[in-house]
């Protein structure tokens, strides 16, 4: 039995007594204005549907910014080592709870706290990572949800890029391969690829200069396609990113919706408005008085097709009418 289905079958015993999450030993307390730590890369999170939907979580549960909670955030910007300073500060600051909306900012906060809760989101494989014990008991101070990027859902989005653009056979993989799950999605993505006639070849970009370059020269090396592997310096740059794409006539997929809206030719990814609405009633589980070892952490469920018909016709791609029909989003 692999590592994978061992993982799994722990989620969905974890489900099983879902109905039995312990019950909060206290309701929220009437007056009391709760302070929530937010980690993450993004500045323009709070501005963005994601961000909208985290707040929504919250009202849902009775929690409103500016009422009864107030936040502070901290944003990487793309550079990782923000991360440990930032972990520091917010641990420091006596806060309720800490949101982490990436693998290196929850690592960050595991490394400085065992104490203050944390609630996750955009992690991939915390239990690989040593973030959390298991994904039905979580067993520390860590909890929440996370990505599921199996091998099976790499292929699905290999095949999308198959069936958009039949012709492409040699995928260059944007990716920094100093990030501890780099090496997890590129063997996700190498698994992938023989079975769909696809070479891959890794592609490497540290810091955000580094781009043009890049991807100037994967235009000249005639590289059918690129695909954007998800990380925190990807995304903050993904309309730098996909700018230099479409100027390389390179299609770009990736697993976020958000670089598709910007440019991007293809996308498969979980919904990341429910991603963020499911954390923040996390939070209030845990303002409200649960533990985080004793709440289990959830995978996605929900998974959206995003193709974006601009850039094909940028790149004189017409789309089969069949992969239009299965789409969540067709952006026009």
């Amino acid at each position: 039995m692999s590592i994978q289905q061992v993982r799994r079958r722990e989620f969905i015993a974890g489900l099983g007594g879902a109905a039995a999450w312990p019950l909060v030993a206290r309701a929220q307390q009437p007056g009391k204005i709760y302070r929530i730590g937010f980690l993450a890369n993004d500045p323009g999170i709070p501005k963005q549907r994601a961000g909208q939907a985290f707040l929504d979580g919250l009202r849902e549960s009775g929690f409103v910014d500016g009422k009864n909670i107030l936040f502070e955030y901290r944003f990487a910007e793309g550079k990782l080592d923000q991360y440990p300073a930032f972990a520091i500060e917010l641990t420091n600051l006596g806060l309720d709870v800490i949101v982490a909306s990436t693998t290196e900012a929850t690592a960050a906060l595991k490394r400085v706290t065992d104490t203050v809760p944390v609630v996750m989101l955009n992690v991939q494989d915390p239990v690989g990572f040593g973030l959390i014990a298991s994904l039905a008991h979580p067993g520390g101070n860590i909890t929440g949800v996370s990505q599921d990027d199996s091998p099976e859902i790499a292929a699905k989005r290999m095949q999308f890029l198959k069936d958009a653009d039949p012709g492409v056979s040699r995928v260059a993989v944007l990716m920094d391969p100093d990030l501890p799950a780099a090496a997890a999605q590129w063997r996700q993505l190498d698994r992938a690829a023989p079975s769909l006639n696809l070479t891959l070849r890794q592609v490497v970009a540290r810091r955000a200069e580094e781009f043009q370059g890049v991807l100037g020269r994967l235009g000249r090396d005639q590289t059918d396609a690129l695909f954007v592997m998800a990380s925190g310096l990807n995304f903050f740059n993904r309309r730098l990113i996909m700018e230099l794409a479409l100027k390389n006539r390179l299609p770009p997929i990736s697993n976020s919706r958000e670089t598709t809206e910007v440019g991007g030719l293809v996308s498969y990814g979980y919904r990341r408005t429910e991603h963020f609405r499911q954390a923040a009633l996390y939070v209030a589980k845990i303002l409200k008085g649960a533990k985080p070892r004793d709440v289990p952490v959830e995978l996605p469920t929900k998974y959206e097709l995003v193709i974006n018909l601009n850039t094909a016709k940028a790149l004189d791609l017409e789309i089969p009418r069949s992969l239009l029909l299965i789409a969540d989003e067709v952006i026009e």
